[in-house]
């Protein structure tokens, strides 16, 4: 359920499904040494991966879980630690993997899922380097854990947190593709009996692939041309908490035009059958740039010629303004969610 945002730590020791909070999240990474010098970027809140210096470039590493799909679930694990890499402003070079099996899984289960991180990789022109895999009957359903690394020259690094007041908010193809497409591949019966068509289903699924949930193409052309002083991949919590953890990791404010955000058709009939909020869909598929305003709109039109659909949502502001969402209907906090709606609907953590 959407609230207004501020920032809460847990009031008990009972987390629910989802990211942790980010309250608690910054408490955790204030008690991590920070004495290795090669570390250009540590973690933080919103900042989606890691610097390393190596050499004449940096090493940038992430990693990321898969747990909500099933449905090509290798090739998700691919593409969202690729995602991660690139809006560093950096090239994914090497993947590895953890594969976590339940009990009774199959063999074509592990091949299927085998093939789709080296089709993934192959089709990115990048290499498999290693991993684990194993059965275990702590998981009921197969979990990728990816580790993906990639370069970048030390010049070129953009962080989540580089953004500066005045900054114009740039989005990619529109919400949620991600989260659109695991609904329609993981609940199409309950869609299907709650009136959304077959067409709309169908084209739902194939977001995966089109629009597409890489953002590795926009982030190239942002990060070079396009002059971007910051980027995120929005994920668990969708479009509104990456805005909100692009303005923690900078120490912003932000003020965001509710209608210039683009809500596919097929986003928007597939929450309002299930009642979900397509601004805490998990989003990969989108990506959120901070750009100056003198090239926000050349951006928007690099991006337009190279078939991405791409909006100005918004503006940078001083910290002091808060995080505020206007729209026709008049402006109100940028709203919070407790969990992703994804997580939400399935009822993951719920008693």
């Amino acid at each position: 359920m959407a609230e207004e945002h501020e920032e809460r730590a847990p009031q008990s020791g009972h987390l629910k499904a989802g990211k942790v909070p980010a309250a608690l999240l910054e408490r955790l990474l204030a008690r991590i040494p920070r004495t290795d010098r090669r570390v250009v970027l540590w973690p933080a809140v919103g900042e989606d991966a890691a610097a390393i210096a190596f050499g004449e470039k940096l090493l940038i590493a992430k990693t990321d879980p898969i747990t909500f799909a099933a449905d090509l679930i290798g090739w998700y694990a691919v593409h969202v630690n690729a995602n991660d890499i690139a809006t560093c402003g950096a090239i994914p070079r090497w993947f590895m993997a953890t594969v976590l099996l339940p009990e009774g899984a199959t063999a074509d289960m592990a091949q299927a899922i085998f093939d789709q991180i080296v089709d993934a990789c192959d089709g990115a022109d990048i290499a498999v380097v290693g991993g684990h895999s194993e059965v275990t009957p702590q998981v009921a359903r197969p979990v990728v854990v990816g580790c993906m690394l990639g370069e970048v020259e030390r010049d070129g690094l953009v962080r989540t947190g580089g953004a500066r007041p005045g900054d114009a908010l740039v989005l990619t193809k529109g919400v949620a593709v991600e989260g659109t497409a695991v609904l329609a591949r993981e609940a199409a019966d309950e869609l299907r009996a709650r009136g959304v068509p077959q067409d709309e289903l169908r084209a739902a699924r194939q977001f995966l692939f089109s629009p597409g949930i890489s953002v590795v193409r926009e982030a190239a052309i942002l990060a070079g041309g396009g002059g971007a002083s910051a980027m995120h991949d929005p994920t668990e919590g969708g479009l509104a908490t990456g805005l909100a953890e692009m303005a923690v990791a900078g120490g912003h404010g932000l003020r965001v035009n509710e209608d210039a955000i683009l809500i596919l058709p097929e986003c928007r009939a597939i929450c309002g059958a299930l009642e979900l909020d397509p601004l805490g869909l998990i989003a990969s598929g989108s990506l959120l740039a901070a750009v100056p305003p003198a090239r926000a709109y050349r951006a928007v039109g690099e991006l337009e010629q190279a078939g991405i659909a791409a909006a100005v949502i918004g503006e940078v502001r001083p910290r002091e303004d808060g995080l505020v969402m206007d729209s026709a209907r008049g402006a109100r906090p940028l709203p919070q969610f407790e969990r992703d709606e994804l997580a939400r609907y399935f009822g993951a953590g719920d008693a």
